[in-house]
C-alpha cells in the first residue's frame, strides 16, 4: 500500500481517488449526493478536498462505486489521516493559501526555493522578519506581529524534525544579501550569520553578481517534492497578484528546469559560505569606517 502522508496530502489524494473510482463506476454528482443523502455541491467539495468526509459517508460512496478491497484500505486510511489537525491548527485562523503552503513545507520530501530579493522564511532571524513585515502597508501592527509569530512556529516545527540536509535546498541571489533590512546594522549581520548556521543544516547556494542574467531573474519560486506514490510536485510562487499552485507537468517541468539552471551557475555551498562571510566583513568595515568619521 502507498505511503500516507500528513493531512493536507491525505485530503488532496482521497479526494482525487473518490473522483476517479466514481468516473470508472460511470456514476453521477447526483447519484452520489442522493445515495449520501446531501448536495452535490458538497459531493464536488470532498473530491476537491474543501470539506472532510467522514468514515460512514466514505463508506456509503466505496460501496457505491464498488471499490476493490485494496483500494477501501488505501481510502479509509487516507480518510483516518486527513480529519488530524495539523501542527499549525493552534496558531488558529490563517488565510487558506497560506495554510496550503505551511501544509506543503510540514508535509514534503524535499524542498527546492529560490529567492531572489530576502531571505527565505524558514531562514529569516526574528529581527530580521519583524524589519520586513513592518514595510507591509497594508498590514496593521498586530498582524505584522502574528505573521513573524508564525514564521517562527513554522521554522521551529521544520528544524526540529528536519534530520536530513538535502531534504531544503535553498538559492539566494546576492542581492537578498545585501539588501539593508531593519534599522540597525546588527540586524542584516546577525541575519547572514545565521545564514551560516543553518547552512550546515541544509543545502545553501548563492548566486552572485557577475553571474549575470540567468532564469532566477523572472522571480521567487519553491518546488514541494514527495514520494512518487504519495503526491505530483506542487510549484508555488507569491507575487503582487497573490499566492499560486502549480501540478500540471509542463508547469512543473518549466521550474525544474529553472532551478537546475540557477543552481549550475550558483556558487557552491562551500563558496556561498565563503561568500556571505566576505559580505559581513565588508558590513564590519563599513561600519568601522563610519564610526571613525
Amino acid at each position: 500500500m502507498p505511503r500516507v502522508s500528513g493531512p493536507t496530502i491525505a485530503r488532496w489524494r482521497l479526494g482525487k481517488e473518490l473522483k476517479q473510482l466514481r468516473e470508472q463506476a460511470g456514476r453521477t454528482f447526483t447519484d452520489a449526493a442522493e445515495r449520501l443523502g446531501c448536495s452535490e455541491s458538497k459531493i464536488r467539495k470532498i473530491e476537491a478536498a474543501e470539506v472532510g468526509i467522514v468514515k460512514a459517508e466514505l463508506e456509503v460512496l466505496l460501496d457505491l462505486y464498488k471499490a476493490p478491497d485494496d483500494m477501501k484500505h488505501l481510502l479509509r486510511e487516507l480518510q483516518r489521516v486527513g480529519k488530524q489537525r495539523g501542527w499549525w491548527a493552534p496558531l488558529g485562523s490563517m488565510p487558506k493559501a497560506y495554510t496550503v503552503f505551511v501544509a506543503l513545507e510540514s508535509e514534503a520530501q524535499r524542498i527546492r526555493m529560490f529567492e531572489p530579493l530576502i531571505i527565505p522564511g524558514l531562514l529569516q532571524t526574528e529581527e530580521y522578519a519583524s524589519a520586513l513585515d513592518a514595510m507591509c502597508t497594508f498590514a496593521s501592527p498586530a498582524e505584522q506581529e502574528r505573521a513573524v509569530a508564525i514564521r517562527l512556529a513554522r521554522q521551529e516545527a521544520f528544524w526540529k524534525g528536519n534530520t536530513d540536509p538535502s531534504r531544503l535546498w535553498v538559492i539566494i541571489d546576492e542581492a537578498a544579501l545585501r539588501r539593508p533590512v531593519g534599522k540597525q546594522p546588527d540586524v542584516m549581520r546577525s541575519q547572514l550569520m545565521r545564514l551560516l548556521e543553518l547552512g550546515e543544516r541544509c543545502i545553501l547556494q548563492v548566486v552572485p553578481f557577475n553571474a549575470g542574467s540567468y532564469p532566477g531573474t523572472i522571480g521567487p519560486f519553491t518546488i514541494f517534492d514527495f514520494e512518487e506514490d504519495v503526491h505530483s510536485p506542487v510549484v508555488y510562487t507569491d507575487g503582487q497578484a497573490g499566492i499560486t499552485y502549480l501540478e500540471k507537468s509542463a508547469d512543473v517541468e518549466r521550474a525544474n528546469v529553472a532551478f537546475g539552471h540557477i543552481a549550475a551557475i550558483a556558487l557552491s555551498p562551500a563558496e556561498s559560505a565563503k561568500k556571505i562571510l566576505a559580505i559581513v566583513s565588508e558590513m564590519a568595515t563599513t561600519q568601522g569606517g563610519e564610526h571613525d568619521t
